[in-house]
């Protein structure tokens, strides 16, 4: 259901429900209305109205999803990987553990809490690697990358649409399984964030 348009999105009802959002910054090109067309609780998409260099108006459409958590999870010399099914594209897939940041988390509190829930194993030690905007021609989405160490473990505690099974995969292996098919873009990116920074150099 579409919303009359505002000047800024946290005018908009959907954006002061409590939740985290991903929401942009000032603009550098003039932004004439703001508009909600859709929202889930989750999802919310919409378009701004904006005025280009040249002086012409255009809509810019957006979805807006809360910021997310991709854990790196390391632990006598394995990464710690989830199976699941993907009915968004009807595959299963090989992926780093991730989830929403909740309200008043960090990317690392976040990151610390899903690994528990989804693989069983809680981490003593987390640190940020890298936050970055995700699909920025379309999304606005905010990923924290985050890598957890010194694993011990605890109770799953899976939500109601979470069917998946925690895999280690060996260290010197994990990157070279992120670039095969059945895994996806924040498993990748994490892979080589951790790479980058010498993380998957330990045996």
């Amino acid at each position: 259901m579409a919303h009359e348009p505002a000047a800024d999105l946290r005018d908009l009802p959907a954006f002061r429900d409590g939740r985290v959002h991903s929401l942009p910054g000032d603009p550098d090109w003039p932004v004439e209305s703001v508009a909600v067309e859709y929202e889930t609780g989750w999802l919310t998409a919409g378009y701004d109205r904006v005025e280009q260099p040249d002086g012409t108006a255009k809509d810019y459409y957006w979805a807006e999803l809360p910021p997310a958590t991709v854990v790196v999870a390391i632990a006598d010399g394995g990464v710690l990987f989830v199976e699941q099914y993907r009915p968004t594209i009807r595959q299963r897939q090989l992926e780093l553990p991730a989830g929403i940041v909740e309200s008043d988390e960090s990317y690392m509190d976040a990151a610390a809490r899903e690994l528990a829930e989804e693989t069983g194993f809680a981490p003593a030690e987390t640190t940020l690697l890298q936050e970055v905007w995700c699909s920025t021609g379309v999304l606005r989405h905010r990923r924290g990358y985050v890598l957890a160490r010194d694993l011990e473990p605890v109770k799953r505690t899976l939500d109601t649409n979470e069917f998946l099974e925690p895999r280690a995969v060996p260290i010197e292996d994990a990157l070279a399984t992120a670039r095969q098919p059945g895994c996806n873009d924040a498993t990748l990116e994490g892979l080589l964030l951790a790479k980058a920074d010498d993380h998957l150099d330990e045996q």
